[in-house]
C-alpha cells in the first residue's frame, strides 16, 4: 500500500527531494541558534540548550539534531550551540558534494572515518587533570575560563575564573569530593556583574559554604 493509501493528505518526495529536506532542517537550525545571545523575538539567550528546549521543532531530522545537541549539554553541561552549528556545518559541505554527483553513502562512509580519526586524536591529545590532595589550580582555572567565556562576554569570564576555581576547592573534601549544594549565590539589587564576589564562611564545617554575591 502506499503512503497516499494510508494519508491522503501525505506529501510524497522523492529520495532526491526528501534529501535536500533534510540537509535545509539541518542548516535551518543551525542558522537559528547562530541568533542565540542576539536581540530578536526568539529568545535573549546564550544557552542554546534553553532555546532548543523552548522551539517547537516538527522535522524529524532537526528533531534529531535538537535532541543529539541537549544529550551533549546533558552530559557536559555545554556545547549546545557548538554542536548544532557544526552538524550544520557538514550538512553544506555535503550538500555541495552531492551536488556535485557523490552519493551518500560515500559521505556517510567519510563521517565514520573522521569520527574514529578524531576520537584517536582526542585519546593522545587530552590532559587528566589531577584532584589529589593539592590539586592543579592553573589547569582548573583553563577549565573555568573555558566554559565561562561560552557563556560570558571575555572580561567577566575571567574575573570569575578565580572566583569559580577558589569556590570549589573551598568546599572540596579529597574523601568525599564537591558538594554543590553547599554553594549558595545571593543576587544583590543596584549591582553590577563586575561586583560578584565570593564570600567563604567561616562556618563550613557546620555546613555553610561559600557564597557569590552578584
Amino acid at each position: 500500500m502506499s503512503l497516499r493509501g494510508l494519508n491522503p493528505n501525505a506529501e510524497v518526495l522523492n529520495k532526491t527531494a526528501a534529501l535536500h529536506m533534510n540537509i535545509n532542517a539541518a542548516k535551518g537550525l543551525q542558522d537559528v541558534l547562530k541568533l542565540v545571545g542576539g536581540a530578536g523575538d526568539i529568545k535573549l539567550t546564550k544557552d542554546g540548550n534553553t532555546l532548543l528546549k523552548e522551539m517547537q521543532i516538527q522535522n524529524p531530522t532537526a528533531i534529531m539534531i535538537a535532541r543529539t545537541a541537549v544529550a551533549q549539554d546533558d552530559i557536559s553541561g555545554d556545547g549546545t550551540t557548538s554542536t548544532v552549528i557544526f552538524i550544520g556545518e557538514l550538512m553544506k559541505q555535503s550538500e555541495r558534494c552531492i551536488d556535485e554527483g557523490m552519493h551518500p553513502r560515500v559521505l556517510v562512509d567519510g563521517f565514520e572515518i573522521a569520527k574514529r580519526s578524531t576520537l584517536q586524536f582526542l585519546e593522545k591529545f587530552k590532559t587528566p587533570v589531577v584532584m589529589g590532595n593539592e590539586p592543579d589550580k592553573e589547569i582548573l582555572k583553563m577549565v573555568a575560563r573555558t566554559t565561562l567565556r561560552t557563556k560570558l562576554y571575555e572580561a567577566l569570564a575571567d574575573q570569575l575564573t578565580d572566583i569559580v576555581v577558589n569556590a570549589v576547592l573551598c568546599i572540596r573534601k579529597p574523601e568525599e569530593g564537591i558538594d554543590l549544594f553547599m554553594v549558595e549565590i545571593m543576587h544583590m539589587r543596584h549591582k553590577f556583574d563586575v561586583d560578584t564576589r565570593l564570600v567563604c564562611s567561616i562556618f563550613h564545617n557546620i555546613g555553610l559554604g561559600p557564597s557569590l554575591f552578584s
